[in-house]
């Protein structure tokens, strides 16, 4: 059903849901656009609406061929929308779904695509804060680059400043989506251009192992681990651009690559990586959990060596609901105090593994040793009955009689 949006713009088709609001097919004056609707108790803070609109100059002047272009800001009673180009294509979230990782040649275009866009943000004093494939949109029209990949272009853009005001979050408190979360935003610091940096990284590892590098169980966990722990080593990736990711996504913002130089330093990569597969590797195990009593909020289960296991994924903010699959929703959570971030082990304790090797203290690390001293148990106790019985069958054939049978004929003369 049609639905106006102010009076330049009507509304045809839902094309997608996300945290903030629902994504539309459009008509407006120039053609078709995508109108992004906000949520409802968004639009009725009057507040959020005026940030809305002081915000309006840097949105409409953000102009890249890897940013999607804000057209119009558009306030109009219960309506809080932003008119953007329409993308002809999908987002990366929905193809590391369907391919689970990525080539590393069309993984680093890709994501030079989008350092490209946020160098033009950053440029202009815009700071993202929330880079996930999901904000990660593909065009499909245009011409293919290397290794395959379609152009890059990053979306959203002030959505997650405009949701983050005072009046709905205090000092204590922090949003965004955990597993792309920079440290300095867990530990309260106000977001700046290299939280982006932080969070492109966090998506490059994602692309070329299938698994973020810090998530994996309760937000809580994840947060913890962006501060306190090491990313753990990639194998099979070259060392340059290992040593790439490690510098970006260092715990001190200072480490990191500005937005241009990350672009320049993965395009000067990506001869090396023509014709390179997608890495083999395993996600790191999760911790045995207990089996839910309520089905309809549980994370698929699996049978791991005899234990049953939750797959990594994300997990319901509420007990009972149904978790968040998609990652698509901005977690507002209380910033950890110092002692419970300085809990725990430290190190790295995610470890990824070349398929088909269970990490060393994992769940399926523990089955498989116990199969080992199973095994080695019954193979120790069938060579003990064999040696046995050979002794008492050598002890047999060695028996002579020492004196003949008395039922035996004397010898003959």
């Amino acid at each position: 059903m049609a639905r106006k949006i102010g009076s330049r713009y009507t509304a045809h088709q839902v094309l997608g849901r996300g945290s903030a609001g629902t994504v539309w097919l459009g008509e407006g004056p120039d053609g078709p656009v995508a109108i992004k609707l906000l949520r409802e108790d968004l639009a009725s803070d009057q507040e959020l609406v005026s940030r809305f609109v002081r915000e309006r100059t840097a949105l409409l002047g953000l102009e890249h061929p890897n940013v999607v272009s804000v057209r119009d800001l558009v306030v109009d009673g219960s309506n809080l929308a932003l008119v953007m180009d329409l993308v002809r294509g999908t987002d990366l979230r929905t193809r590391l779904e369907r391919e689970r990782r990525l080539a590393p040649e069309a993984a680093v275009a890709i994501v030079a695509d989008v350092a490209d866009g946020l160098a033009a943000a950053h440029a202009a004093g815009v700071v993202h804060r929330d880079v996930k494939p999901e904000n990660v949109l593909l065009d499909m029209e245009g011409p293919l680059g290397p290794g395959g990949s379609h152009r890059a272009l990053l979306t959203d853009f002030g959505v997650a400043k405009l949701i983050d005001t005072p009046k709905r979050t205090r000092a204590t408190k922090i949003i965004g989506t955990p597993d792309y979360l920079a440290p300095e935003i867990v530990e309260g610091l106000p977001p700046r251009a290299a939280v982006d940096i932080y969070a492109l990284a966090t998506v490059l590892y994602e692309l070329l192992a299938g698994f973020t590098p810090f998530g994996g169980g309760h937000p809580g966990a994840v947060l913890r681990r962006h501060v306190t722990e090491t990313v753990a080593p990639l194998p099979g990736i070259p060392d340059e651009l290992w040593q790439l990711l490690v510098q970006c996504l260092a715990k001190a913002p200072a480490s990191r690559l500005r937005a241009s130089e990350l672009a320049a330093r993965l395009r000067e990569l990506l001869p090396m990586l023509a014709g390179m597969p997608p890495l083999d590797v395993d996600e790191p195990d999760v911790d045995p959990v207990p089996e839910p009593d309520d089905e309809a909020g549980a994370q698929p289960l699996a049978e791991t060596a005899g234990t049953r296991v939750r797959r990594r994924g994300a997990v319901p903010l509420v007990p009972g609901a149904r978790p968040d699959s998609n990652r698509d929703t901005h977690t507002s959570m209380r910033v950890p105090t110092p002692d419970e971030l300085a809990g725990g082990a430290r190190g790295t304790a995610r470890v990824p593994r070349v398929a088909g090797v269970p990490r060393p203290g994992s769940a399926r690390h523990r089955a498989a040793a116990r199969r080992r001293r199973l095994t080695l148990g019954a193979a120790g106790v069938l060579l003990a009955a064999m040696v046995g019985a050979g002794m008492w069958w050598a002890s047999s054939d060695d028996e002579v009689p020492s004196s003949p049978p008395a039922d035996s004929a004397p010898p003959t003369p």
